[in-house]
């Protein structure tokens, strides 16, 4: 009889215990309780748009960032850069988790990033996002995700906003599965984009070559292997997409593009100083100050 109720008890502590772990990781999305912290008066603002994509079939959402004075001087035009989201996130990821207002504010203060206009696309697939699969960020069985973010996004962001328009000025980069998705993309889209980043990503997909930064890279000219401007980094606690990550550089070093590498501690995570949500608000700031020494370098005028 004892044994019998110390079983019903135990039963009734794992349903508990799996109730709540479905109920944070599948509905609340783990939410990271030591989250970046924002700040109140950056002077930024998030807008999610949307409108009826062709390439998907339906109404698509993208989040857009507009540079500080961006209403005052109506003759300017501003670089882009595009921030692809990893599993189980979306549109609102970067500025709900990761604090991206918090990170422009400082990058705009320091003048490390030239005031630029920001879009979070939307890059869940057809299936929806779910903590069971990485979105497809690719054309196939689940919808032209490829082709909504590497043109027809562009074309709906260049006709309204007030865009500079040569590759030089637009960056496409992400965070895990969203650093596999920026390569996988913008390669493919090289008079749309010639910076590129990527956060703990990876460049072999199970999908196939056709979908792997890895061979695609090797496959263009060297011309166009000449316009790549790539940064890249991984967490020293994300094993294979460190071993990935060095792979691709090894591989970019082979080939001479122009690039860099860090390998930094922590990465993917719930909690932790370097781990998770503080990872990528820790070393957006890199990239995007990368990508902002890209923007003045160029050779054209901002």
């Amino acid at each position: 009889m004892k044994i019998s109720k110390v079983v019903i008890s135990l039963a009734g502590a794992i349903a508990v215990l799996t109730a709540a772990g479905y109920y944070y990781v599948f509905i609340l999305g783990a939410p990271q309780l030591d989250r970046p912290q924002e700040e109140a008066n950056t002077g930024l603002n998030f807008q999610l748009e949307s409108f009826n994509s062709q390439a998907m079939g339906k109404v698509r959402n993208y989040g857009v960032i507009l540079p500080p004075g961006y209403n005052k001087n109506l003759q300017k035009r501003y670089p882009v850069i595009f921030l692809l989201h990893g599993g189980h996130d979306d549109a609102r990821a970067y500025v709900d988790k990761y604090a991206l207002l918090n990170i422009l504010h400082e990058l705009y203060q320091s003048k490390q990033l030239p005031p630029s206009i920001l879009i979070t696309p939307d890059g869940n697939d057809n299936r929806g996002s779910s903590p069971l699969y990485d979105p497809d960020y690719f054309d196939g069985p689940n919808g032209k995700v490829g082709t909504w973010i590497g043109s027809e996004l562009v074309n709906v962001v260049r006709s309204h906003y007030r865009t500079l328009d040569n590759p030089q000025f637009w960056a496409i980069g992400g965070v895990s599965s969203g650093g596999w998705g920026a390569l996988n993309i913008g390669l493919r889209h090289l008079n749309n984009f010639n910076i590129f980043f990527s956060h703990s990503g990876y460049f072999t997909d199970k999908s196939g070559p056709q979908n792997s930064p890895q061979q695609i890279v090797q496959q263009l000219s060297i011309q166009d292997r000449k316009r790549l401007r790539v940064y890249l980094d991984a967490g020293i606690n994300d094993t294979n997409l460190l071993a990935s990550t060095k792979a691709f550089n090894e591989t970019l070093n082979k080939l001479g593009v122009a690039h860099v590498f860090y390998a930094f501690p922590g990465g993917h995570g719930l909690s932790g100083a370097d781990v998770g949500w503080n990872y990528f608000h820790k070393h957006l700031k890199d990239s995007l100050s990368y990508v902002g020494k890209q923007f003045s370098n160029s050779k054209l005028k901002i």
